[in-house]
């Protein structure tokens, strides 16, 4: 065998024993209040807006002299990452075929990238190269957003990462000038996979002895708490006593996610207590929450109530309770999973529901396309907004087109675990 052609072949080997991605789109919506900084530096930090689509952190960043695109904010990846079909528009080079798995049990096609580096808007003079082009069009109707590309842990390390769900920002330290004398809460941090941040924490659950378990922080999760299916045989969980609904709307690259939601009693990690969170008990037989190497992931609605700052080089995180962090999380559901279809996003179709759920009993249907939430127009919405309207607990008037002929439908959610 010809070298260049065994460099090559053990250089795809390297890149694919480096890649699992653990993103998880189970979509849910959150959001905070500001709080005082307590933070000491010697050095201004970068400032980068982003915006918060189905709770997934989503920033602007270019790739080579590209004009501005979206790039999902995600510690459950670790290298940078670009949608296929952006890839070939932008004429990137790409080289040979790779299969990346991650929640879900299937896999998708990929292919390396060569010569392609992605910055940040307003951290010009950092770019990471692009390391990996994956399909990631199926994304944009579930976030009813441009997704072109994934950024991780191979950003983050570059600096001390505080990210303030209050004020839509991230701030970006100095790593070495970093000293932090505020009230948050330090935990030790762990990696896996060369990459993916760890805490301990423990799950209790009414009855039972509280379980320690290894968690991947997952901020490019959209959900709650995720049990791995290994922990949940292990733990004999859910318990009769704890009432489940079949999970919908769930998925990640691998695809489908399968599971029950329910929740525990509470999720402790350091002095920190998360009561009744909403609770994915899986039931993947393959994939990342098939795993047993650790015991689950905490997603966007736990972390979203703290400001919290990754400082990989001390291996810490710190995690500063915000305005939400006594909030109930997800109180009600309306049993719909909606996607946004059309180049706007703006045709709002309903994708899956839930039996015996608020969607069914209000007779709605799948492919009913929504038209007007309380007398205003779906068009004027986003997702995200239209999702954060049909989580109040009040009466909803919708209005829905259904094989070319319009109703009138009365929606009310309800907390149904």
């Amino acid at each position: 065998m010809a070298a260049a052609t065994k460099r090559t072949m053990i250089r795809k080997k390297a890149i694919m024993n480096r890649i699992m991605l653990i993103l998880v789109l189970v979509f849910s919506y959150a959001g905070a209040s500001p709080r005082v900084r307590a933070v000491q530096t010697t050095a201004d930090p970068l400032v980068m807006p982003f915006e918060l689509v189905t709770r997934h952190i989503l920033v602007k960043a270019r790739i080579n002299n590209s004009g501005p695109l979206w790039f999902i904010f995600d510690t459950g990846d670790k290298v940078a990452i670009v949608d296929m079909g952006r890839a070939k528009a932008l004429g990137l080079s790409l080289q040979g075929e790779v299969n990346v798995g991650g929640a879900g049990a299937g896999t998708v096609k990929g292919a390396t990238v060569r010569d392609a580096s992605v910055t940040l808007m307003g951290a010009e003079k950092n770019p990471q190269p692009v390391m990996l082009a994956i399909p990631l069009d199926g994304l944009e109707p579930r976030f009813g957003h441009d997704i072109d590309g994934i950024i991780g842990a191979d950003f983050i390390k570059q600096f001390v990462v505080e990210i303030d769900y209050s004020a839509r920002v991230l701030r970006l330290h100095d790593k070495q000038k970093f000293s932090y004398s505020g009230p948050g809460e330090t935990l030790p941090l762990t990696f896996i996979h060369g990459g993916y941040p760890i805490i301990e924490a423990d799950v209790v659950v009414s009855g039972k002895t509280p379980a320690r378990g290894k968690f991947v922080l997952d901020f490019g999760s959209g959900a709650s708490l995720a049990l791995h299916t290994p922990f949940v045989k292990e733990q004999n969980l859910p318990t009769s006593d704890q009432k489940t609904i079949r999970l919908i709307g769930g998925g990640g690259v691998g695809g489908q996610i399968t599971g029950r939601n329910g929740r525990v009693s509470e999720l402790r990690f350091g002095k920190l207590r998360v009561d009744n969170p909403l609770t994915l008990f899986s039931e993947d037989t393959r994939g990342a929450f098939a795993s047993s190497d650790i015991q689950g992931n905490i997603g966007a609605m736990i972390l979203s109530k703290f400001k919290t700052f990754l400082d990989y080089d001390r291996n810490r995180i710190i995690l500063e309770p915000n305005a939400t962090y006594t909030d109930p999380i997800a109180p009600i559901s309306n049993g719909l999973k909606l996607i946004a279809d059309g180049l706007d996003y703006k045709t709002f179709r309903i994708d899956e529901l839930l039996e015996d759920s608020p969607a069914t009993e209000a007779g709605l249907r799948k492919d009913d396309v929504i038209l007007e939430v309380d007398g205003r127009a779906a068009a004027e919405l986003t997702l995200t907004s239209l999702h954060e309207i049909l989580e109040k607990p009040v009466t909803h008037k919708l209005s829905i087109r259904r094989d070319g002929q319009t109703f009138q439908i009365r929606l009310t959610p309800r907390k149904m675990i």
